[in-house]
This record gives C-alpha cells, structure tokens and sequence, in this order.
C-alpha cells in the first residue's frame, strides 16, 4: 500500500502543477471529486482495516508481555525490564501514507460539498467587468441561488431562483466548456436585446443611463465615459470607450444565431428559450454574448454576489450590485 499511495500521490501532484502552470487542461471540480473518492476509500480503509489491525497488534503485544510477565513471576523474578508503551505506541500510529489521504479525507470532502452546493471563490482574471469588479477581486459565487446541481455532472436537482436581468453570473463559457466565465444578465429567455450606438435596448424600451464622473482605469491609466445603469431592482455601472466602434466584427455560428442581426451600429439579438444574453460592465472591452452567443441554462455556475479580498485593495471588499 505505500508504494501504491506514493505513485497515486506523485500522479496528482504532476497532474496538478501542470495544470497550475497551464500545461493541460482540466476540470478542477473533477479533480476535487477523484480527491475525495480516492481519499474516502483510504478513510474507509482505515475505520475498517488499517486501524483496527494496528489495535489488535498493540493488544497482542500488550497480551504477550503480560504473559511474559506472568512467568518471569512465577520463576521468582519479581523485577522486569521492558517498558512496551513506546512500542505500543509506534505500532498504533498512523502511517504517513494514511496521514497523507485518511488523514486529508475530512477536509477535501468538506471543501468539495462546500464548493459544489453552497459557495465557490474565483479570482477576477480581466478588466471585462470593470468597473462593478476588478482584477485580481476574489468573490464568492452563490451556488444554489439558481438551483442546486450535481458536480462535474452540473445536472440540476432543484429548480431554485431563475437569472433576472441585471444579476452578475457566472457560467461556463460556451465555446470552451472548461473555462469560467463572469458576466451581468442583460436578456433573459424571450427578450429581444438590442446594443445599438452603445445604446442598451430590451423589448423596445431603452435602458435609461445616467452619466457619472470619469473613470480612471488604473492599468492602463486612462479615462473612460463612466454611467449608471439600472437593469432589474438596482442600479449599477458601466464604461464606455469612446474611441472604440459599435460595430461588432463576428462570424455568428452559435446556437440561435439565426435570431440575431449585425450591422455597423451593433447588434439585435432574440433570446432562446433556455438561455440568456449576457455583456460585460466594460462595454467596449469585453468579450461577451455580442460575440459567442447565449449561455444555456446548463452552463449555469452560480450568481457572485460579494468580494470577499482584494489583495490590492482592501477597500474593495464588500457586497456589489
């Protein structure tokens, strides 16, 4: 058993810096449930063989040394040498290899139920929803908002709350399954969406703006057109790059693309039974529905709904619309 641990702990460990360094591609939500089955049948092992056999080699030992003990008595030899506490003692303890899995189990297998079915983190990789949220902001994504799903599976097993415009959501992306994607709902199934001369339109009604002092995007180092928009119950902000076009080059080849239509002042688009359009709070830097599509309700991740460090910045931590 050890040197089958040591090969099944040395293959996670490779497989897991390549994938940290970006050699290979991989499901961490997989990879988490191989954890806590390989770890759980190391734990189940341990109640039911590994320590019980540790306990009846100790008791033997302390049974043999008693008897011993008994017939060094009885030949009138009174005082023994021998102390079998220590040896008792190495003989029931656990092994590195079931430290290094039994061990390890209750803990995976707590991170893995925490992150399938109530609250996940991720890190903000790009600057697509500035200025609601930033890079390098880590936040929570509630998980069982829209339903509760089975892991790696993602099959839903409740029905929970559906997307509304304006919730930020986080799916995966559609083009590359494997990746996470984070976006405001801006149609939900059946609307028709329109973003014409960087003009937000749902089911004919404009979204009403309010222009807001400039935003100075620290990275770059720029100003941008900053406003206020209020999508659902809430209001929350967006940029625009005055310099950038409205126009979106695409070749749509994405389910429901037939309900969409390009020209040089943006695009219209009817939202699919079962899915959604969402767009970045960056308008002009973000890639988004505009350019892959609508999200399936089965790509669904969770709704984020609180940064919970940035290391950065402190102040960023908090609730955000």
């Amino acid at each position: 058993m050890q040197a089958l641990t040591s090969v099944v702990l040395a293959a996670f460990v490779a497989f897991a810096g390549a994938w940290f360094a970006g050699m290979v591609e991989a499901n961490f939500a997989l990879l988490l449930f191989l954890a806590s089955a390989v770890t759980g049948l190391y734990w189940l092992g341990e109640q039911f063989i590994f320590a019980p056999a540790r306990e009846r080699a100790a008791g033997q030992l302390e049974s043999d040394d008693a008897q011993r003990r008994r017939a060094l008595s009885q030949q009138g030899i009174k005082q023994v040498d021998g102390d079998v506490a220590q040896a008792k003692a190495a003989l029931l303890a656990q092994p590195w290899w079931l430290e290094w899995t039994a061990g390890l189990f209750p803990v995976i297998i707590t991170v893995f139920l925490l992150r399938s079915f109530l609250f996940e983190p991720f890190k903000i990789p790009s600057g697509s929803m500035i200025p609601t949220l930033l890079v390098g902001d880590l936040i929570l994504v509630n998980k069982y908002h829209y339903g509760l799903r089975l892991p790696v599976i993602n099959t839903k097993i409740t029905e929970g709350n559906k997307p509304q415009r304006g919730d930020v959501m986080v799916f995966r992306y559609p083009p590359q399954p494997s990746l996470d994607y984070i976006k405001r709902v801006v149609g939900v199934p059946g609307d028709t969406v329109a973003y014409l001369n960087k003009r937000l339109t749902v089911n004919g009604q404009v979204v009403e703006t309010t222009a807001l002092p400039d935003f100075l995007d620290e990275d770059s180092m720029r100003y941008f057109k900053q406003f206020e928009e209020k999508l659902g119950d809430k209001p929350h902000r967006l940029l625009n790059d005055e310099n950038r076009p409205a126009f979106v080059q695409v070749q749509p080849n994405f389910f429901g693309a037939e309900g969409c239509n390009y020209t040089v002042e943006g695009v219209t688009c009817k939202v699919p039974d079962g899915h959604y359009f969402m767009m970045g709070d960056n308008r002009d830097n973000s890639l988004d529905s505009r350019y892959w599509g609508f999200v399936p309700d089965a790509n669904i991740v969770g709704r984020a709904f609180f940064v919970w460090m940035n290391f950065s910045s402190l102040k960023r931590i908090g609730g955000f619309n």
